[in-house]
């Protein structure tokens, strides 16, 4: 860590907002600011905070290895990141604006940020007393010890002061500021040490220079030390921070500090125009713009001088209360470095996914075959993504008889095997065609080359609808065969993306089902094409029938529960065993007002609600008269649950024998009105059976699941003393699913 600034003895100051750390409940949040006595909804930004909290927990979970709770760390930091850049800068904007719109919990924009701060402010203390108490003693146990330059001794200093001499110093910029050096710019999650000094033979006055931390260089270096001794490493900027005189010579160095900027990821690119060209030039050019976007946060150590302080806001153009002070590091995705640490002892071992087995039964046959056998249910990581869905679209673009292949793309990797298989496919002659969503957050440059890649093939390109995001996970494939064409298809929940396929939860259906396949033939003509949307006979398809197709299931349930309490109150023979209505969902998010309000009603009708949500959960649970019939809870740990399951009971008692889905969409407003999405119903029993079997494993955790109260706080699952050490409630979502897919459950 570097060594802590100079304090200049002040007490208060303009640029220096009152710390506050105390933990709330979003309830009590809402109330204090608001004329609310009982909230309907919980705040989205809070409660995402609350999600943020469960992964810090996980650094603090001793039954995890250590390296593992190290990692979480920066996972935690790096979501952080990611919030303030897309959600504290639209809040941001709403204050500076003056708007004065509240949203559906009651709050105004400048309640809401402050709310913000203050759970952003408590998050951070807790994750340094993590970091400090916690991981730092279990480093040292383990033989790894970060250290301070300060306490190493003369020897070990030299060695590092050469090392660096050699390996940063000729990589680094001092930018001094003064009337003829403008403020330098600060580029986004950059690490940078900011200077107060005096020069040599001038007058008293304070010259502020800057200076940068290298981002191509280790953040933490080890020193040379003999076998069986600890591991000890130096943060690099702690090590910049110690030789600030050989960057500043002449210079009386009165103070020097340690931090990092983030800015707004907003992008305000054309999606109107007619020309496909312009839309991409207007991304490129706002890409351009991105890394100039407005600075929305400042974190730094504490107590830095009010003099320096007050210029990096003002040059920073920050209102005083976007400065985060913090204990511990100021970068701790620098931690890394330390998580990636190559010692298998203190790491959870590889999962290595099984290869699903209705694709092994016929050894040899091609996957096309397979799939004319049945439906194909393929979960992630647990089953193979490599021998499931990308040798789907690889033995597609090798197969002569295949005539046509189209992909929907949203994300994907830098190497991505789809890329090379639509290549291929389109220069042996096939028809091939590929949405690619251009405005995929943090993937519009990425994306933007696979355009040009895919159309230099041969490939039709298309970027979706206007004023349209495409978030449907769909491919296609038609096949000349004996009876004539077939369609084959994929449908799923997560990215075609073969390296978050391996830490993301996800399904997908393998299918040739007539009526699905004719659907994705329909909605792929609608997405490269330039007629109206089709009308879709099974498939769920946002922003068109998706919505009133969810809430059709809902009257359903509510009917089912209404007839069981008439049939209870008369006394009716049987009437106890009726199934009433049943109503679970797996989903990433929950924001929709008005799927809330349909769930609220149904809630009061009798409906058992369970919903299984991953992140932010804005429909408040167990609230009498209003939704003591819901439960939320949510799965954290190993890998990151991101598929989408919903169940509706049909009024079977049966679970398999009603309603299932799997698609690309969350309950939130965006995916039901702003994004085209895809959800399949899931009819051959044994996929259906595989996703009971999933959902009844995720309520049975005790191990990685929290559960939501009605202050919007989450309470974690502890298994009981007697629990079967084999069972989920043991074992954990994860690891009972692991072992199920490799036959050891």
């Amino acid at each position: 860590m570097p060594s802590k600034p100079q304090k200049n003895g002040h007490t208060k100051d303009a640029a220096r907002p009152a710390r506050l750390a105390v933990r709330r409940s979003i309830v009590d949040v809402i109330r204090e600011h608001t004329d609310v006595a009982e909230p309907r909804f919980f705040n989205r930004d809070l409660s995402w905070l609350e999600f943020n909290r469960r992964v810090l927990a996980q650094a603090e979970d001793t039954s995890l290895p250590l390296l593992d709770r190290v990692r979480f760390l920066v996972i935690f930091t790096g979501n952080l990141d990611e919030f303030f850049m897309k959600r504290v800068a639209m809040l941001r904007r709403l204050v500076n604006t003056n708007d004065q719109r509240t949203g559906p919990d009651g709050l105004k924009p400048r309640d809401h940020l402050a709310a913000v701060r203050a759970s952003v402010l408590e998050l951070q203390e807790h994750q340094a007393n993590i970091y400090e108490k916690q991981l730092l003693p279990a480093l040292l146990a383990a033989n790894i010890a970060p250290v301070e330059y300060t306490t190493l001794n003369e020897r070990e200093q030299r060695w590092i002061d050469e090392w660096y001499r050699v390996n940063v110093f000729p990589a680094l910029t001092p930018l001094a500021v003064d009337p003829s050096h403008r403020f330098p710019f600060i580029s986004n999650l950059s690490d940078n040490i900011a200077i107060m000094g005096l020069l040599e033979g001038q007058s008293r006055e304070l010259h502020l220079a800057r200076v940068k931390v290298p981002a191509n260089i280790k953040r933490y270096v080890e020193l040379p030390g003999a076998s069986g001794q600890p591991r000890r490493f130096v943060a690099l900027a702690d090590i910049i921070s110690n030789n600030l005189d050989q960057i500043f010579p002449g210079v009386t160095i009165k103070e020097h500090l340690h931090f990092r900027v983030t800015r707004s990821s907003g992008l305000q690119y054309d999606d109107k125009s007619p020309r496909e060209q312009d839309v991409l030039e207007s991304i490129e050019n706002e890409l351009k713009q991105r890394r100039f976007a407005k600075a929305i946060r400042l974190e730094c150590h504490p107590d830095p001088s009010a003099q320096l302080l007050r210029q990096l806001v003002d040059k920073l153009n920050l209102d005083p209360a976007d400065v985060y002070e913090r204990q511990g590091p100021i970068d701790y995705m620098g931690l890394a470095d330390i998580a990636d640490l190559d010692i298998a002892a203190l790491k959870t071992p590889r999962y290595k996914p099984a290869i699903p087995a209705r694709l092994t039964a016929d050894k040899g046959r091609e996957i096309f075959g397979c799939i004319r056998k049945q439906d194909i249910l393929v979960h992630h990581p647990y089953e193979s993504f490599e021998h499931s869905v990308e040798r789907f679209i690889a033995e597609a673009a090798a197969d002569p008889d295949v005539l046509t292949i189209k992909q929907t793309l949203y994300r994907t990797s830098p190497d991505s095997p789809f890329i090379a298989s639509l290549v291929r496919a389109a220069e042996s002659g096939k028809q091939v065609a590929c949405l690619v969503e251009v405005r995929a957050r943090f993937d519009e440059q990425r994306n933007v080359k696979f355009v040009r890649q895919l159309q230099r093939a041969g490939v039709h390109v298309a970027y979706g609808v206007l004023g349209l995001k495409t978030h449907s996970k769909i491919s296609l494939v038609v096949r000349k065969e004996k009876q004539g064409l077939r369609c084959y298809a994929h449908i799923g929940t997560g990215n075609y993306h073969p390296k978050t396929a391996q830490l993301y939860t996800d399904l997908g259906l393998l299918t040739c089902d007539p009526i699905l396949t004719g659907d994705l033939v329909n909605l792929f003509n609608y997405l490269t094409g330039l007629g109206v949307a089709q009308k879709y006979d099974s498939l769920l398809i946002a922003p068109f029938n998706m919505r009133s197709r969810f809430n059709e299931f809902i009257d359903q349930e509510i009917e089912f529960a209404k007839a069981k309490a008439a049939a209870v109150a008369a006394n009716a023979p049987g009437a106890a065993d009726m199934p009433g209505g049943r109503i679970i969902a797996k989903i990433n998010s929950m924001e929709d007002q008005k799927i809330a309000a349909r769930l609220y009603e149904a809630s009061q009708a009798g409906v058992r609600i369970t919903l299984i949500v991953r992140g932010f959960c804005c429909i408040r649970p167990g609230v009498p008269g209003l939704s003591e019939n819901i439960n939320v809870r949510s799965v954290v740990g190993r890998f990151l649950e991101h598929s989408r399951i919903f169940h509706f009971g049909a009024g079977q008692t049966d679970p398999i024998e009603g309603e299932w889905f799997i698609g690309s969409a969350d309950w939130m407003y965006r995916n039901l009105n702003d994004r085209v999405e895809c959800i399949t119903p899931v009819r051959d029993p044994v996929a259906r059976g595989r996703l009971q079997h999933v959902v009844d494993v995720m309520l049975a955790d005790r191990r990685t699941a929290w559960d939501l109260t009605s202050d919007g706080s989450y309470v974690r699952s502890m298994p009981p003393p007697d629990a079967d050490p084999n069972s989920p409630a043991a074992l954990g979502t994860f690891e009972t699913l692991m072992r199920h897919a490799q036959g050891k459950a």
